[in-house]
């Protein structure tokens, strides 16, 4: 089977589900998995016979994307700032919105000697990119997963990111095992209420454990981190959260009768209320 051959398959196959645009970056992101194809390399290769082993592998992804399943974790990889990092189903994948909190940290810190702890760190991707570009940061991470502590750890070492990773369960923590300048998380946010308006792909396949709260108590990690961060934090430390669109106001609030002065929220690239900048003085 030709390339040329095989696109067109994928491409009817996929395209009622997820729109001409999508379908095709899909594509291309398997032609540079299985291929080491860039597009230019796919437009020149059209009528290249494609071996079977890699026609195989695109038969599974379609079947695995007719089934809802990310791209990202069938490729096994996602982008973000600038680097790839492994996903698996323990790990959730990197947003671009927590691309910009990572961009406003390390706006703030450039240059500056600081030591961060990122909570809830997933696939490392936070803690990874503080590490990269923050040359004078001391970098640690926390997880209560320990499959999302393997990944982190993988990725990290992959980049050659010097990060500290620590499993820890921060709601069953007493302190953060010492004190930092600068805390960041971007913990469970969505209320149960939200899920009629997601994606299946998100659903069904993301770890519900890392996204999901509660609707009667939506900020709850948010309320225990910046307990523990009162208890802890140095003096003039900073504490960055990504935060649910819907519950700015309300996280403000909690944070100011904690006794956190000028939280600043700050919009994503699509306008949304994304990201909240707190300290204490």
């Amino acid at each position: 089977m030709q390339l040329l051959q095989l696109k067109n398959i994928f491409l009817e196959r996929l395209i009622p589900m997820y729109g001409k645009e999508e379908t095709a970056h899909f594509f291309y992101m398997l032609c540079e998995t299985h291929l080491t194809y860039t597009k230019v390399d796919v437009a020149l290769n059209m009528q290249k016979e494609i071996i079977l082993p890699v026609i195989e592998k695109f038969d599974e992804a379609i079947e695995r994307l007719v089934a809802w399943e990310p791209i990202q974790y069938i490729i096994g990889s996602a982008y973000f700032y600038g680097n790839d990092f492994m996903v698996t189903k323990d790990t959730l994948i990197p947003r671009p919105e927590t691309e910009e909190l990572v961009d406003w940290i390390i706006d703030d810190f450039r240059e500056k000697e600081v030591k961060i702890l990122d909570i809830g760190t997933g696939s490392g991707c936070i803690a990874t990119s503080l590490a990269l570009n923050l040359p004078k940061a001391s970098v640690s991470a926390v997880d209560i997963s320990i499959g999302a502590l393997v990944t982190a750890n993988e990725n990290a070492k992959k980049l050659r990111a010097k990060v500290n990773f620590e499993q820890l369960d921060i709601l069953g923590a007493t302190d953060f095992f010492e004190s930092f300048d600068l805390v960041v998380s971007n913990p469970p946010y969505v209320r149960n209420l939200e899920k009629e308006f997601m994606q299946p792909n998100v659903l069904e396949y993301e770890p519900q454990t890392a996204l999901f709260v509660s609707d009667t108590n939506p900020l709850l990690f948010y309320e225990k981190i910046a307990n523990l961060f009162l208890k802890q934090a140095r003096k003039d430390a900073v504490l960055y959260f990504e935060i649910n669109e819907y519950l700015g106001e309300e996280l403000t609030e909690l944070l100011l009768e904690l006794g956190f002065k000028r939280p600043i929220i700050k919009q994503d690239f699509r306008g949304k209320d994304r990201m909240l900048k707190a300290v204490l003085y």
